[in-house]
């Protein structure tokens, strides 16, 4: 046995019921940020990152943050993990998800893979003591992420109240009713932050075609975004009376809006690409 396994195994023996480690499967964008959130919050100590691809750069960065890190399953042997967070991507989920059926049993599971559903995940560890499926946003990197999930209505309080422990430690969190409806959030607020990120850098282009500087336009367009979102966040006024608030009557805002809002080009659009998006995730749900 490694030394390391050793010190896993030997640290559960010697902890109570709240101690037991918090296995992150993938330490990717997602994976990482949960692992920073949750040793934000004071858990670093019960963090068990593992990931094969893991540069040791990046190891000793999440050793620092108190977490063991590991290649694969093996290390978690006999460890009575109290949650497992699989972190992988969805096309990767059948390779790697059975490695993880005993460390399950007796675990909550968190299912971050987008179209990956609890029957599928049900049959890849063995039914494991409680599921719940989620889709956080990338920037649950930074805390600010929204993340949705759904959980069949089987799980038992404590284990409910755990998971939103555990997904509130990258930012909010809303419940869903019914399953299928992860797609759609996948398209909206999974995908969403790409399209933020599309509208700055086209809002940097349009500048620089009105004669700006390109160092001008890239400053104007992120903290055009980044003020405008601030301002939804320190608000509950609704978007539209936002934008309305903007647009004085023949003015400059107005007439941009004119383009933008003509036979509701600008609304069919984004809602081709949500449409789209929901797609590829349904997709994704068939695939072996």
């Amino acid at each position: 046995m490694s030394r390391q396994r050793l010190k896993i195994k030997v640290e559960t023996q010697q902890s109570d019921q709240k101690a037991r480690p918090i296995v992150i499967v993938g330490a990717g964008h997602m994976g990482s940020a949960f692992a920073r959130g949750l040793a934000a919050a004071g858990l670093g100590n019960r963090l068990v990152l593992i990931d094969p691809a893991l540069t040791p750069a990046a190891a000793n960065a999440f050793r620092k943050m108190g977490a063991l890190v590991a290649k694969n399953a093996r290390a978690i042997d006999g460890t009575n993990p109290q949650a497992l967070i699989l972190a992988v991507k969805p096309q990767l989920m059948a390779s790697i998800a059975p490695a993880y059926a005993d460390a399950a049993q007796n675990a909550l599971v968190i299912s971050i893979a987008a179209g990956t559903t609890i029957q599928r995940l049900n049959h890849w560890l063995n039914t494991p003591a409680a599921l719940v499926r989620s889709m956080p946003n990338l920037p649950a990197s930074i805390g600010k992420g929204i993340t949705a999930a759904f959980t069949p209505s089987t799980i038992k309080p404590a284990q409910k109240k755990l998971a939103e422990q555990l997904l509130k430690a990258v930012g909010d969190l809303i419940w869903l009713d019914d399953e299928n409806q992860l797609n759609a959030v996948t398209a909206v607020s999974g995908s969403g932050p790409a399209y933020a990120f599309l509208l700055t850098e086209s809002l940097a282009a349009a500048a620089q075609r009105m004669g700006l500087p390109p160092t001008v336009a890239q400053v104007l367009a992120r903290k055009t975004i980044e003020g405008a979102a601030a301002m939804l966040s320190a608000t509950k006024i609704e978007p539209a009376s936002l934008r309305k608030s903007v647009t004085s009557p023949g003015g400059t805002t107005q007439a941009a809006l004119n383009v933008l809002m003509s036979e509701s080009l600008f609304e069919r659009l984004i809602g081709d690409a949500i449409e789209a998006a929901t797609l590829r995730a349904t997709e994704l749900a068939r695939i072996e």
